[in-house]
């Protein structure tokens, strides 16, 4: 008989990454699965997005960033452009009516100019009214692409070069980062694909050289809190080292 029982290691906390990255892919096959419109694709991801942002808030995450309009997207049917328009706007509305009960901090990453005018008050006033907020800051990728992200911030720099501002020997990652849309926010540690497509496709192309990715076949409109779970425990069971050894 064992007078002695080994001693089992107490289970490690569940880490929540500080930031984590979305791509909402699938909502046009979601809605092509039930005989329904793009549109209606788009709407049901819609809700999944607010559904996650306040489950984000909920367990503490401080950054989220998803990717809701690409600089590709424009090629889509106008129909289908003017729906995902007006769903940012309304869902924008939405936010700023309720921002006071929700308390969640705003910003934009990518090029707004070519949005509406009155897509561009509602972003504005949506990052303003939010400031004084604590806690989760979502940021929504709008007209972004990460190669024409990066081609931006060259241009400020050799700008800056050219007015006698900076020196081209002095560039540094972490300058050449604060060029970029997301300066002062820090790296994604995870970046999250559903809808089954095991690519990039121009996202965060910069920030995202250390991520870990998770993907799955889950299709957007059904990504619920679960789904979010699964990603942030197949986060903790990786072994991060950063090109170092451990």
């Amino acid at each position: 008989m064992r007078l002695f029982r080994k001693k089992t290691a107490p289970a490690q906390p569940r880490r929540i990454p500080t930031h984590i990255a979305i791509v909402m892919d699938g909502n046009g096959r979601w809605a092509k699965q039930r005989g329904l419109p793009r549109p209606a694709g788009h709407k049901a991801g819609a809700e999944s997005f607010r559904t996650i942002a306040n489950y984000a808030k909920s367990i503490g995450l401080q950054y989220l960033t998803v990717y809701a309009f690409s600089t590709e997207n424009w090629k889509r049917p106008e129909d289908e452009v003017d729906a995902i328009m007006d769903l940012l706007e309304k869902y924008l509305r939405e936010a700023i009516r309720d921002m006071d009960r929700n308390r969640v901090r705003f910003c934009f990453f990518g090029d707004l100019t070519r949005l509406s005018p009155e897509l561009q008050r509602e972003a504005q006033e949506a990052v303003e009214r939010s400031k004084k907020y604590e806690g989760v800051q979502v940021n929504f990728c709008l007209n972004y692409g990460g190669r024409d992200e990066i081609v931006r911030a060259a241009q400020r720099f050799a700008a800056q070069c050219a007015a006698g501002e900076r020196r081209p020997e002095e560039l540094t990652e972490d300058m050449f980062s604060d060029l970029l849309y997301s300066a002062g926010v820090p790296d994604p540690e995870l970046v999250i694909r559903p809808g089954g497509e095991t690519r990039i496709s121009n996202f965060l192309l910069w920030q995202s050289a250390y991520a870990e990715y998770y993907f799955t076949d889950v299709l957007w409109p059904d990504f619920g809190p679960e789904e979010l779970d699964k990603a942030i425990d197949a986060f903790n069971a990786r072994d991060r080292r950063f090109g170092g050894v451990k």
